[in-house]
């Protein structure tokens, strides 16, 4: 991948459209290039902030709908969900976390598109067809495994709010809560994307799927070790609603690495050892000619 493609300058220093829409910039022009599309990236987030606070109550309504499903939520007053609040400012913070984490979901979009648009210009024609594709994927993942974590997350408060004496009340900050629902959409979502980049370095030819099988079930323990710790409710049942799928995922992964490389298999030397050669292949070269012979040298 070319980023920077240097073009012959022009007597007035400017810059053709074929050479722009091919790359070939200098470094200043790419510098603004970036400037612009950093700009328009951060006002559509200042937009989506701003539309956040105003519908900050649906917002939070949604975000928070598996824990005041727990009996847990509706022990201060019966019949409402409550949460404590800490400090002074907090409810100001949770009000622009909550903005803030709905404008970057909302103007994805946006900053997707600025990213590609000043990416794709240095890219050849073969990686602009897998990029494509494989952001065409990764989104959905993404979105997939933050839904599962939604879905999940009031098991594993129940659960960890279970073990809670009787005489005890719960009493839940709203910022805790808020980093405990965003750590867990953003663990799932991302451990949904690690099949796809093992697609991905496959697809380079940086990752065969021969060096996969061989170390299959040291990958999958480390799929259930990363769950244990990356979930941050430390229950069970989550620990286990992020390995299976991630599980399932790398079969997949894998199946599509091993067709892969079956359908164009690539040379592997991973059988050799540091100081033993590759064989050579036996065509005659025009090095191999007697270059003592004057008619071979003609």
């Amino acid at each position: 991948m070319a980023l920077l493609k240097w073009p012959k300058p022009s007597r007035n220093g400017s810059v053709s459209p074929e050479d722009a829409a091919e790359g070939r910039m200098p470094l200043m022009e790419h510098l603004r290039e970036l400037r612009n599309r950093i700009v328009v990236s951060l006002l559509g987030l200042v937009a989506g902030i701003i539309v956040g606070f105003v519908f900050f109550d649906p917002i939070w309504d949604f975000i928070t709908a598996p824990y005041c499903s727990l009996e847990a939520s509706q022990i201060l007053r019966e019949g409402e969900c409550t949460f404590a609040i800490r400090g002074v400012f907090e409810a100001f913070l949770v009000n622009l976390k909550v903005a803030a984490m709905f404008a970057l979901v909302v103007s994805s979009p946006l900053w997707l598109y600025q990213v590609w648009a000043f990416v794709t210009p240095g890219l050849y024609r073969n990686e602009k067809r897998y990029s494509i594709i494989f952001l065409a994927m990764a989104i959905p993942l993404f979105l997939a495994g933050a839904a599962l974590a939604y879905f999940v997350m009031d098991k594993g408060l129940a659960i960890l709010l279970g073990f809670a004496p009787g005489n005890a009340v719960p009493l839940l900050e709203m910022d805790d809560y808020l980093s405990y629902a965003l750590v867990m959409l953003i663990i799932f979502g991302i451990s949904f994307e690690m099949p796809l980049l093992m697609v991905f370095l496959n697809v380079i030819g940086v990752l065969p799927h021969a060096t996969v099988a061989r170390h299959r079930r040291m990958v999958i323990f480390i799929m259930f070790l990363f769950a244990a710790i990356a979930t941050p409710s430390t229950d069970p049942f989550s620990m286990l609603a992020l390995a299976l799928p991630m599980v399932v995922l790398f079969a997949l992964a894998e199946g599509v690495m091993y067709l892969r490389d079956r359908r164009s298999p690539a040379d592997d030397f991973s059988h050799l050892s540091d100081d033993e050669a590759s064989e050579l292949p036996e065509d005659e070269s025009p090095l191999d000619l007697n270059t003592t012979d004057p008619d071979s040298a003609r």
